[in-house]
Order: structure tokens, then C-alpha cells, then sequence
């Protein structure tokens, strides 16, 4: 980030003032050299984080407000730091350049996505629900999805679908099965506080559960994800946008480790280390077979 020589000297003027008065103006008995050398440190380290650190920054791992940017280090803020080149998700004011494989919807064709909505059977809620316009609609909100070369840009949009066939049964599903009887309230987490009238079950592409999802999500998209949790199973832009945020959130950096590295960021805890053969089976099988079709090559550690 290039140095904006004019926030440096308003600061460093008054602090060198401070200085020349501790180090002439007083005797060198009073002001013992150690001192001053401490003091010399701390003016340094004061201007470098008032120069370096942007404004309005909040925690890490993003769950922004619905007017902020989350920064491609996962910070949360507004200014152009946060908003401008690898810009995660929110009002993002850079622009992704086209890989040279095309654009998404170029690969996400009408073939593309109904070739999975068609693998579930006809009374599937979802058969009704996940549209490609959807998709794409959600989309435009996340321009890192699918940056990379060529390869990399298919592998992300495979590895995508993959997981959310295996979550919905090729997007039959909207809402978990029996979601209603689970309960995926964490209490102990005091920044999003559980409805107690609300559930949080699994919901939407990528079924999301817990209310520290439900809340980040809702903070980053725009809508009352804690008090309102059904709104990922009534809206299917919003259903999507909760995907591909938790999707930009967890995932989309573990993908230069592979397949199985989006398994164990989504559902790892219980499925990875031998905990559900066939579940990770059934993700690297929709995998697969979807690289098969776009033409390109899995790459290395699908399992995990």
C-alpha cells in the first residue's frame, strides 16, 4: 500500500516536537538515554499504524455489515483498502478480470445447471426454487469466485456444484431433512445471540447451519439472518448469496490444496479422517464427474 506522505506529517511533526523537548530542553539526568530509545520505538510503531492500518476496520474473518467490504485478508471496512483489488464479498469497487477460460456464465450454462437440477426427481421442492438466474443474480455480489487461470477458474465453479449437489441431492433439497428437531444453537457465541424461537438448521445450497452463520451471513448480505433464518428458504437469490459467502468466507482459499480441502472446510469435522466414507465419496464422485464434463483436469488430493 503506498505511504500518503500527507497523514505522516501532521503526526510526526507534533511528535518530533515532543521530542526535541525531552531530548534538549531537559537536563540528560532527567531523561535517561534508555528512555529515550524507548520512547523513539513507540512514536515509530504510533506513525506506522496510523499511516498503515485504513480506517473503519472491524474483526477479522469478515461477517460484515451489509455496507462494508470484507478484504482479501478478511478484514472488514470501507475504504478502498477493503473494497478495492481482492475484495472478497460487499459493495467490492475493484474488478476481477476475466480469466481467460471465460466468464461463469460462459461455463454455468442452462445445460450446465439443469443438467443438475434434473437428477432430482419431479416432486423436489428445489426443482422449483434453484434457478441459474438466481445463481448468477448472487454471483455479481462476489467477484473473486473463480479468479485464477483458466484451470483453477473451472476447478472452483466444479468443486462448487460438486458440494452442493452432495448437500441437496442435486439441488433437490431447500431445507435439511428433520433440520427442525436438530439443534444448532451455540450459546456460548455472545455476538450472535440465538433466537430461541428460531431455527438453524441446514438451509439452502450449501445447507447452513448454526447461528453464527446465520448471523454473519445476514450482517454481510443484507438481511436479518438471526431473527429471520427461514429467509435462506424463501429467497432463492438470497439462498445463493448465503452459499457463496460462506463458500468465499471458508473455502475458495484452501483451493490450491485440492478437493479435499473444500470437504474438510464445509464438513471436515465430521466427515474427513475416515468419519464419512461415503459422504466425502459422494462429493469427489459429483466432482469428478462435473470436471469430466467442463474438460478439465481434477488435480491432486481429492479426498481428505
Amino acid at each position: 500500500m503506498a505511504i500518503n506522505i500527507k497523514q505522516i506529517l501532521p503526526i510526526s511533526s507534533r511528535i518530533i516536537n515532543l521530542f526535541n523537548i525531552l531530548l534538549f530542553d531537559y537536563p540528560p539526568k532527567m531523561v535517561a538515554l534508555s528512555l529515550k530509545k524507548n520512547l523513539l520505538t513507540l512514536v515509530l510503531v504510533v506513525i506506522l499504524a496510523k499511516v498503515l492500518l485504513p480506517g473503519n476496520v472491524k474483526g477479522q474473518n469478515c461477517g460484515c455489515q451489509a455496507n462494508e467490504c470484507c478484504s482479501q485478508y478478511g478484514y472488514c471496512g470501507t475504504s478502498n483498502d477493503y473494497c478495492g483489488l481482492g475484495c472478497k464479498e460487499g459493495p467490492c469497487t475493484s474488478t476481477t478480470p476475466t480469466p481467460s477460460g471465460g466468464s461463469v456464465a460462459d461455463v454455468v450454462t442452462d445445460d450446465f445447471f439443469n443438467g443438475i437440477l434434473n437428477q432430482a426427481s419431479e416432486d423436489c421442492p428445489g426443482k422449483s426454487f434453484y434457478t441459474r438466474a438466481a445463481f448468477l443474480n448472487a454471483l455479481s455480489s462476489f467477484n473473486q469466485f473463480g479468479s485464477g487461470s483458466p484451470d483453477e477458474f473451472k476447478r472452483e465453479i466444479v468443486a462448487f456444484f460438486a458440494n452442493v449437489a452432495h448437500e441437496t441431492r442435486s439441488l433437490c433439497y431447500i431445507e435439511e431433512i428433520n433440520g427442525a428437531s436438530q439443534d444448532y444453537c451455540d450459546e456460548s457465541n455472545a455476538q450472535y445471540p440465538c433466537n430461541l424461537d428460531k431455527k438453524y438448521y441446514g438451509r439452502g445450497p450449501l445447507q447452513q447451519t448454526w447461528n453464527y452463520n446465520y448471523g454473519a451471513a445476514g450482517n454481510s448480505i443484507g438481511f436479518d439472518g438471526l431473527n429471520s433464518p427461514e429467509t435462506i428458504a424463501t429467497d432463492p437469490v438470497i439462498s445463493f448469496k448465503t452459499a457463496l459467502w460462506f463458500w468465499m468466507t471458508n473455502v475458495h482459499q484452501v483451493l490450491n490444496q485440492g478437493f479435499g480441502a473444500t470437504i474438510r472446510a464445509i464438513n471436515g469435522a465430521i466427515e474427513c479422517n475416515g468419519g464419512n466414507f461415503g459422504a466425502v465419496q459422494s462429493r469427489i464422485q459429483y466432482y469428478t464427474q462435473y470436471c469430466n464434463q467442463l474438460g478439465v483436469a481434477p488435480g491432486d488430493n481429492l479426498s481428505c
